[in-house]
């Protein structure tokens, strides 16, 4: 899915392929239902009613990753959503514009992003989820609202959270915190500044903010994207990250607690031993149970 940071020796790269495939093995899963938060093809939203038949359920909103790239798209976390479902959880999975209207990088890849449009729509699904939800999902209590992410869905969830601290200017701009009940973070490309020190996902976020802009442009819109620079949130907040993870280093999410900490706020940090960047969305795997017990930890 993206280029691994620095040069992992060929065992971690070995294990990183394993668990890939692991996690991409899994059919797709259908939702039970999907509804437009916008015009574009890409602006819907994936609803899945809790497996348990229970009412009043807590809503996930889910933010898929794959480094903000086209070719990613939802259908890679259905399974998650799914496992979530199966859980107890009502769940409603978000799809966003990706790419980028150029051609690929240099690495072959892709651009990631789209400045804004990325940030817009998930700002408007983000808007839009406790309305659409009551109509599409009864099952969910939007009382009850967790977002969570994996990488760079990690990012757009941590950043969703903390549109209220955004400036007034801001086309994004919350004038009080969005109602939720926290936000749980996989491996989440959450602190730009190192991101971009190791290389994640081959110089992902530099094309997320718009590459070859002005330095001043780019440093303009690193203030309003970057997790790290929109803190304190005051919205309760966990990462979990494998500790051998090679596509996001948890060095990225270390710093991040680090940031919130100088700010004044505690950010929960659960480091998964022998674990890469996979299993967290991979329902076949140990990892993927902790996640939704710190979403539960949160939800209820």
């Amino acid at each position: 899915m993206s280029d691994s940071p620095g040069f992992p020796d060929s065992a971690a790269r070995d294990r990183d392929e394993a668990e890939s495939a692991s996690a991409f093995a899994h059919p797709a899963v259908a939702p039970d239902r999907t509804a437009a938060y916008g015009d574009h093809p890409d602006q819907v939203i994936d609803f899945y009613a809790p497996r348990d038949g229970r009412t009043a359920a807590p809503l996930v909103v889910l933010l898929h990753g794959g480094a903000w790239r086209a070719p990613y798209d939802r259908a890679h976390v259905s399974p998650l959503a799914d496992f979530l479902a199966r859980r107890g959880f009502a769940v409603a999975s978000v799809e966003y514009r990706r790419g980028g209207e150029g051609g690929p990088t240099p690495g072959g890849d892709p651009v990631a992003g789209r400045w804004p449009e990325t940030l817009d729509d998930v700002a408007a699904a983000l808007d839009a989820v406790p309305a659409l939800a009551a109509r599409e999902l009864p099952e969910a209590d939007v009382r009850r609202i967790v977002v969570t992410g994996h990488s760079a869905g990690g990012h757009l969830a941590l950043w969703a959270a903390a549109r209220h601290v955004l400036p007034e200017g801001s086309p994004w701009h919350l004038p009080a915190p969005p109602p939720l009940r926290g936000v749980v973070a996989l491996a989440p490309i959450a602190d730009f500044a190192s991101a971009v020190e190791l290389g994640v996902c081959g110089g992902a976020v530099t094309q997320l903010l718009g590459g070859g802009g002005e330095s001043g442009d780019l440093d303009g819109r690193t203030a309003q994207a970057d997790p790290a620079a929109l803190l304190p949130t005051g919205i309760a907040t966990a990462i979990v990250h494998g500790e051998d993870d090679i596509v996001v280093p948890r060095a990225v999410s270390e710093a991040y607690v680090d940031a919130a900490a100088k700010s004044g706020e505690t950010v929960g940090l659960t480091l998964l031993g022998d674990v890469g960047h996979f299993p967290l969305i991979d329902p076949a795997a140990d990892a993927c149970a902790i996640v939704a017990e710190e979403i539960t930890q949160l939800a209820w």
